[in-house]
């Protein structure tokens, strides 16, 4: 694995016009690291990139989210299997969506089993986002529901794997459990431990002049820039999605997961068992993954490492055969709404993380500049 192979790629990817720029970072083996910035951080006349260049980094949240709540699960202080409404009430009224009628009007009941943290971070309490449920999607439009957090489940806990809200409603459970609000208890009990200084809900004013540009693909291919961006502070703290970051500060996540847990100087975020819940499969024989596209301007179908049996663990997706581009079976990954992704392979000890502003996400370009990435680290 030398350096050299993934600078060259990533430069050459950027440079094939198919994002304005984008930052990355590699963690070796021999715990060596590698960052680099390439292109602009917009079309235009916008600033290179550089590797302080800060991104909404979406639902690579969801991993830091897990963590923390793993953490007051280890304390006792929250167990996986209690009902999560003993501490976000909300959760017990929501109701299941069962389709829709001869009159198109939605068919909603009352559920008859409780939802855990423990169905909230594997993605089986049967919360949505409507970006890849079509029902959800269907109901949004109709009836002008535009927060995910307000629609309906669509099944009963336990059933199945939808991708959705769930982690943000984890969220609120850190925050009921620890008393404290979710970015301080982030900042406080990972962000601070690893060094992530410049990860945070809500960019202070410097952090904002380093921002990339959110770009929108158009139907011709080409990028125009759009203000898509998360409300300014004080904001919705969401657990599922809400971190802005930089990739060297997601590598840092990235490499204590690697190191068991372990940040630097030896202080754990989590201990071994607990590790193992973060990172082992959670989900029995579901197969997990795929997001079927509902709204085009928001994400197009998502399929990871198509072919190769995929489970969720209470963190990541998992890989349970290696994957097409490098990665050992049982490596860890996800990603962001924004074409932000990542994974980590403990086999290997190696991990990766890419991020470029612009949606929809699966962006064909940029999927294959992330796999030139992943199969340049491999080489």
């Amino acid at each position: 694995m030398a350096f050299e192979a993934v600078e060259r790629a990533m430069s050459e990817a950027q440079a094939a016009g198919g994002v304005p720029g984008l930052t990355a970072a590699v963690r070796l083996p021999d715990a060596s690291v590698w960052s680099g910035a390439f292109g602009h951080r917009g079309i235009g006349d916008a600033p290179p990139m550089t590797s302080d260049t800060l991104f909404w980094i979406a639902s690579m949240t969801k991993a830091i989210t897990s963590l923390a709540a793993l953490q007051l699960v280890e304390q006792g202080r929250v167990s996986l299997d209690q009902p999560a409404s003993d501490f976000v009430p909300a959760i017990a009224s929501a109701l299941i969506l069962d389709g829709f009628g001869a009159n198109g009007e939605a068919r909603l009941r009352a559920a008859t089993r409780p939802v855990t943290l423990r169905h909230l971070l594997t993605h089986t309490s049967g919360y949505g986002y409507a970006f890849c449920n079509p029902d959800l999607a269907r109901l949004a439009a109709s009836t002008g529901q535009a927060d995910p957090m307000e629609l309906p489940r669509v099944f009963e806990a336990g059933e199945g794997w939808q991708y959705g809200v769930s982690t943000d409603f984890a969220g609120q459970v850190i925050e009921a459990v620890s008393g404290q609000s979710l970015d301080i208890y982030l900042k406080e009990q990972v962000f601070d431990v690893l060094g992530m200084a410049d990860t945070t809900f809500a960019p202070s004013p410097d952090q904002l002049a380093r921002m990339a540009q959110m770009h929108a693909r158009l139907p011709d291919g080409s990028l125009a820039p759009t203000e898509f961006r998360l409300p300014p502070a004080p904001n919705p703290m969401l657990g599922g999605g809400g971190l802005y970051s930089t990739a060297d500060d997601y590598l840092r996540f990235l490499t204590a997961l690697l190191n068991g847990g372990a940040g630097p100087g030896g202080r754990r975020l989590l201990e071994p068992e607990s590790m193992g819940l973060l990172t082992d499969n959670q989900v029995g024989e579901l197969q997990c993954g795929r997001l079927e596209s509902a709204l085009p301007a928001m994400s197009n179908t998502f399929e990871p490492m198509p072919g190769v049996a995929k489970r969720w663990s209470l963190g990541f997706l998992r890989n349970q055969t290696p994957g097409p581009d490098g990665r050992s079976a049982g490596s860890l990954a996800w990603a962001g709404l924004s074409n932000c992704y990542y994974w980590l392979d403990p086999a290997a000890g190696v991990a990766g993380v890419i991020l470029m502003q612009l949606l929809p996400f699966a962006d064909p370009r940029a999927l294959e500049i992330f796999a030139a990435f992943e199969r340049a680290v491999y080489t």
